[in-house]
């Protein structure tokens, strides 16, 4: 049965950190390796889509311990979770959707994204994509470290099955719950460039586990 996105999250809070780091192929790598993409300077300011208990933010914090960040995520408990980890650092967090919540404009250095966004259509991305472009200043870019589809009919199927299972469950189609749904990565690079974002790299891959950076220019 599906379960509401952040209550799957808190359901499994205890352990989670563990599960993350020990089950996930590569996880160990790909974290740090995320945290270093992200601007070195002093004072920064960094949005973090997905935060939940930080294992991308315990890294980053290590390199730059004066940035600033601020973290949204829809699991109430994985956001005190982060709070209890990292009392001392300059950390603002905001429960709710990240495809709800306000940005801003030209605010964030960078933004950030790790394991979280495999749950949405590139239809779902594109306007995030392109609010998200708007929050970051001038120079500003998006780092993604996430896992995608091997090929178009893998993406299909999982797409095809949550779809079966919310109709299963007479959920309605503006509810979130979890389901994993990758896409492809030439997808995901669509909807960046289609929310106008630059041309996209691809920083690095552990098997099905990609790092993409795009920036405004």
């Amino acid at each position: 049965m599906l379960e509401k996105m952040g209550e799957f999250f808190d359901n499994r809070l205890n352990g989670y950190d563990e599960h993350q780091m020990t089950c996930i192929e590569s996880a160990g790598e790909f974290y740090p390796f995320t945290a270093k993409c992200l601007p070195k300077e002093a004072g920064v300011h960094i949005l973090d889509l997905g935060c939940g208990t930080g294992l991308e933010l315990e890294q980053y914090f290590r390199i730059n311990p004066s940035a600033k960040v601020t973290g949204i995520d829809l699991a109430p408990g994985m956001l005190d979770a982060l709070k209890n980890k990292l009392p001392n650092q300059d950390l603002t967090l905001i429960l709710g959707s990240y495809f709800d919540v306000p940005f801003g404009n030209g605010i964030y250095d960078a933004a950030v994204s790790v394991e979280s966004l495999h749950h949405f259509t590139k239809e779902e991305k594109i306007p995030l994509y392109a609010k998200l472009k708007d929050a970051l200043k001038a120079d500003g870019y998006f780092v993604l470290t996430d896992y995608f589809a091997l090929s178009e009919e893998e993406e299909q199927f999982h797409r095809q099955e949550l779809l079966r299972l919310r109709k299963m469950q007479g959920i309605d189609d503006d509810e979130f719950y979890h389901y994993d749904t990758p896409l492809t990565v030439q997808h995901e690079v669509e909807a960046l460039q289609e929310a106008d974002f630059s041309t996209v790299e691809i920083l690095n891959n552990w098997g099905a586990t990609y790092t993409l950076r795009t920036g405004k220019r």
